[in-house]
């Protein structure tokens, strides 16, 4: 059997991951930013990206609650959905308490659900995590995770709660999901997983408080949180004085002891994104003014220094902190990333890669303002990294 060249072997397998995925060739890519605003109304703000990175309005789609303008980093407002069967964004709107779905092929809303009358993320947010068949919702002030089944069309119906918190009290912050796992992260250091195999959340009997936040004596914890494409490793963010990573070994099917990495690069890293093909670690420097890059060996887990930018544009006169990241690009090292401004801006970073050596550099064009929005915290990509 002949044996084709590297080169198309990887054309084959991109072209598999996308019609797995069901992103059509040729779809539009968008930047997707929870604009969180408060009464009257919010709305969900879609940007076409240029080829040269750029992004122009494309369209604001109202949505039927209202946002809060601020909350936890680590809740994701704004999570994409694509697989063979539907292309949904679904956005949380903690003013109102509902999650709201938008079909990607129309950009209009296809359906919203609101969790049980006691679920409530009305001072701090509510963060999601979805796969294919459910969507898990973090409330904040009540310590519940929702559960929410996934209708043809982006609509979701809500099935139950499980009532969560904190080894020391705190309340419920970042959410990931890989597989049959969902981990969270709590304000008190905590990090728990979770079995979801059967749709409702059931503890493994994990929950401990992080090895930053024991390292520190809780002046950091974990807030956001990433999975690798194998399950091998999950990521956190943390919130801290310096820039601190931990990683957690996921082999045995629990959450072990996290490995700490920290660097006194930059100011806080409570927001982390693993690049496509898992060997950049785009870390947010959420208090500072910087976005970093770190290399990150899949095969161990290690992280090693990679580059941090200058400081982004803007910093005390157009925006406050820096938030949540996007991927620039669905493949390979994501050639940079962008990154939400508080409250109403996007930044482009860029990345080059040669060896073991980096830089980040904003773009010429950056920042992008989003005129709708009143507490950017949340953005996404479409189409969405795969996994």
């Amino acid at each position: 059997m002949n044996k084709l060249p590297d080169p198309l072997l990887r054309a084959a397998f991109a072209v598999m991951i996308l019609a797995l995925s069901g992103v059509a060739k040729g779809a539009t890519p968008y930047i997707i930013a929870n604009e969180d605003a408060s009464f009257p109304s919010t709305g969900v703000t879609f940007f076409a990206v240029g080829p040269n990175g750029g992004l122009t309005f494309r369209k604001q789609v109202p949505t039927v609650g209202v946002g809060i303008g601020g909350g936890f980093f680590g809740a994701n407002r704004i999570r994409v959905l694509s697989n063979a069967n539907q292309d949904c964004v679904f956005a949380s709107e903690a003013g109102s308490g509902d999650i709201v779905g938008i079909d990607m092929n129309t950009l209009e809303v296809g359906g919203s659900a609101s969790g049980s009358d006691t679920d409530d993320g009305s001072a701090n947010g509510i963060g999601m995590a979805v796969n294919d068949q459910y969507l898990y919702a973090s409330f904040a002030e009540s310590n519940t995770i929702g559960t929410f089944h996934v209708l043809s069309g982006c609509g979701l119906t809500f099935i139950n709660d499980t009532a969560v918190v904190g080894m020391e009290n705190g309340f419920i912050n970042g959410m990931a999901i890989h597989g049959d796992m969902l981990i969270a992260t709590y304000t008190d250091g905590t990090i728990e997983s979770f079995d979801i195999s059967g749709g409702t959340p059931q503890s493994h009997g994990d929950r401990q408080i992080s090895s930053g936040t024991v390292r520190a004596r809780g002046a950091t914890f974990p807030n956001s949180i990433d999975i690798t494409s194998d399950g091998h490793f999950a990521i956190f963010g943390d919130t801290s004085t310096s820039l601190v990573v931990e990683v957690s070994d996921l082999s045995s099917g629990k959450l072990g002891k996290p490995k700490v990495y920290t660097s006194a690069a930059s100011i806080s890293s409570s927001n982390v994104l693993l690049s496509p093909d898992e060997t950049i670690l785009y870390v947010v420097n959420t208090q500072g003014d910087s976005v970093s890059a770190l290399f990150f060996d899949r095969a161990t887990g290690k992280l090693s220094p990679g580059c941090t930018s200058d400081p982004i544009r803007g910093h005390s006169t157009d925006w406050s902190y820096l938030a949540s990241a996007a991927l620039a690009s669905p493949t390979g090292n994501g050639g940079g990333v962008y990154v939400a401004e508080f409250p109403a801006g996007i930044a482009r970073i860029k990345l080059n890669v040669k060896g073991k050596t980096c830089t980040l550099r904003e773009a010429v064009q950056s920042p992008f303002t989003d005129k709708n929005a009143a507490g950017l915290l949340s953005i996404g990509a479409f189409p969405p990294r795969s996994f």
